[in-house]
C-alpha cells in the first residue's frame, strides 16, 4: 500500500513540475485582462491598480512569487511521449512514418519574484513599480519519426529515409529587471511603459536542413546524417551580467463615450546579447546509431545525436529577440442586479506575436460578486486549438488573491493520467497541455485621499511626466 501511494505520490508530483518548470509563448495570463491587479499591472503598463480613497499607497507581493507556466503539445506524438513518460515505454502506433507528419511543443514559464508599486500623484493617478521576474520560452517542431527511433528501428518499414529529423527547436531563460510608470493623461486615457534590463541564463537553438538514416537490421544499427546548425549558450552562473539585454513594453488605455474600455499594448520587445562565450555547431556530419534494440537505445540515440550536433565548432557572440507581442482588447461592464453587487465584464482579446506566426483570440468572461470573482475564458489559436479555462480570484482594495489555468480540462487530464495511467494515454486528442497561473499582494501604507476627503496630508496635486509632455504637444495658449 505505502509503495503504491508513493508511486501515485511521485508521478502527480512530476506532473505538476511539467506545469511549472517548462520552459508556449504567452506569458500574459489572458484572465487578468482588466482585474486591476498588481500582475496586470506589470503585464500591461497603462493599468492602474490603486483606488483613491479606497487603497492604501503601496503595494507589494512580500517575496511570494506570482507564477504562471503552460505548455502544450500537438501531433501524434502525443501518446508516446505520455506512455513513455507515466509508464515507462513507448507506445508508437499513433505515428506515421514516412509520411511527412510533424508536431508542435511549446512551453512558458514566468516568475515574478518581486513586484512593488507605488501610488504617485492624485491628479494624474501616477504610478510607479518595480519587478523582478525569470522567464522561459521554448517551442519546436518535431517530426513522427524523431519520436520513433527512440524505441528502436522496429516502427520502420524501410531500410533508407530522407529527410525525416528537419527538425526547429528553440529555448531562451533569462531575468527581468524592470521600471514601470503610468499615469492618466486624461479623464479618459492613461498610457504605462516598462522598461527592463535583461540577464540571460541560458539559450539553445537547433535548425535541421538535410537528413538521412540508412538501418542495418542484421547488426542492429544505423547510420545517421545530420546537417544544419546549432547554437549554444549556457552560463557558468544563473545570475550572470555577460548576457545583457533590454526590453520595452508600452500600454494604453481608453475609456470611450459608451464606457467601452479599450487596450493596446506592445508587450516585451527586446533582444538579449549572447557572449563570446556562446557555441556555434554548423554540424555535417555522420555516426552510427547502436544497439536499436537494446535496453541502452535511447541513451545510444541521444549520445550519438549530441556528437553529431557538436561538431563545426566556431565561438561567438549572437543577439537574439525576446518573444514580443502586440495585444489590443475591448472590455465593458454590466451590471447584473438593481444593486449593482453583482458584475458581469466580458474582454475581447486579439494577441499577434511580433517575431513568430502566433496569433491567439480569447474571451474572458468574469462574474464577480463584491470581493469575490469567477472566470470563463475561451481562447483559439493558429494551430486551430480551443483552449477553455477558469480563474478564481479574492481581490478587495487592498488584497487580492487568484488562481486559475487557461487550459483547465487539459491540465486535469495530465494530472489524473500521471495518477491511473488512464484509457486515453494511448489516444491523440487535438493537443495535450496543461496550464496553471497564481499569485498574491498586499496594500499597506495611507489611504490615497483626495484633499476633500483627507484625514491626513494629502498628496500633492501636480501633474505628472506624461501629462505635460502631452500638454505640450496638444494643448496651446489660446492667444
Amino acid at each position: 500500500m505505502q509503495q503504491h501511494a508513493a508511486n501515485y505520490m511521485r508521478k502527480f508530483l512530476l506532473a505538476i513540475c511539467l506545469i511549472l518548470s517548462a520552459p508556449k509563448v504567452f506569458s500574459q495570463q489572458f484572465s487578468h485582462y482588466n482585474t486591476g491587479t498588481v500582475y496586470e499591472s506589470f503585464e500591461n503598463p497603462a493599468v492602474q491598480t490603486f483606488t483613491p480613497d479606497s487603497s492604501r499607497q503601496y503595494a507589494f507581493n512580500f517575496l511570494i512569487p506570482n507564477i504562471s507556466g503552460n505548455l502544450y503539445l500537438t501531433g501524434n506524438s502525443q501518446s508516446s511521449i505520455k506512455n513513455r513518460l507515466f509508464n515507462g515505454f513507448y507506445n508508437n502506433s499513433q505515428l506515421k512514418i514516412g509520411q511527412g507528419a510533424f508536431n508542435n511543443a511549446n512551453a512558458n514559464v514566468n516568475v515574478y519574484l518581486i513586484m512593488f508599486k507605488a501610488f504617485t500623484n492624485l491628479s494624474s493617478n501616477g504610478e510607479i513599480g518595480i519587478s523582478v521576474q525569470t522567464r522561459g520560452e521554448a517551442r519546436g517542431r518535431f517530426s513522427d519519426e524523431s519520436v520513433a527511433i527512440f524505441n528502436g528501428s522496429g516502427s520502420f518499414p524501410k531500410d533508407h529515409y530522407d529527410n525525416i529529423f528537419n527538425n526547429t527547436y528553440s529555448f531562451q531563460a533569462y531575468h527581468q529587471v524592470s521600471f514601470s510608470y503610468s499615469e492618466k493623461i486624461t479623464k479618459k486615457f492613461a498610457l504605462g511603459i516598462k522598461l527592463s534590463a535583461l540577464m540571460g541564463i541560458k539559450y539553445q537553438t537547433l535548425s535541421t536542413n538535410q537528413s538521412s538514416i540508412d538501418f542495418d537490421r542484421v547488426n542492429d544499427n544505423a547510420l545517421l546524417r545530420l546537417n544544419g546548425q546549432y547554437k549554444l549558450n549556457s552560463g557558468s552562473s544563473p545570475f550572470t551580467l555577460r548576457n545583457p539585454g533590454a526590453s520595452i513594453s508600452i500600454g494604453t488605455k481608453l475609456r470611450t463615450d459608451n464606457n467601452f474600455i479599450l487596450q493596446g499594448n506592445i508587450k516585451d520587445l527586446g533582444f538579449i546579447k549572447w557572449s563570446s562565450d556562446s557555441y556555434i555547431y554548423n554540424f555535417n556530419a555522420q555516426d552510427t546509431l547502436q544497439g536499436l534494440s537494446s535496453n541502452s537505445r535511447e541513451k545510444n540515440v541521444f549520445n550519438t545525436t549530441r556528437n553529431i550536433l557538436h561538431t563545426g565548432l566556431k565561438s561567438g557572440s549572437f543577439v537574439t529577440p525576446t518573444n514580443g507581442k502586440m495585444e489590443l482588447s475591448a472590455n465593458k461592464i454590466y451590471w447584473l442586479d438593481y444593486d449593482k453587487k453583482f458584475r458581469y465584464s466580458p474582454t475581447i482579446i486579439a494577441s499577434k506575436e511580433l517575431f513568430y506566426n502566433g496569433f491567439t483570440v480569447a474571451m474572458v468572461n468574469p462574474v464577480s460578486y463584491k470581493n469575490l470573482t469567477v472566470s470563463a475564458t475561451a481562447s483559439y489559436d493558429q494551430y486551430k486549438i480551443l483552449n477553455m479555462g477558469g480563474q478564481f480570484m479574492v481581490k478587495s482594495s487592498n488584497a487580492e488573491f487568484f488562481i486559475g489555468s487557461e487550459r483547465l480540462l487539459q491540465t486535469g487530464n495530465l494530472i489524473m493520467t500521471s495518477i491511473a495511467n488512464a484509457p486515453q494515454i494511448n489516444q491523440n486528442p487535438a493537443y495535450t497541455g496543461a496550464d496553471l497561473f497564481l499569485g498574491f499582494s498586499l496594500k499597506f501604507g495611507s489611504v490615497i485621499e483626495h484633499p476633500m476627503n483627507a484625514s491626513s496630508v494629502p498628496m500633492g496635486e501636480g501633474k505628472g511626466f506624461f501629462s505635460k509632455f502631452w500638454d505640450s504637444l496638444f494643448k496651446h495658449d489660446k492667444y
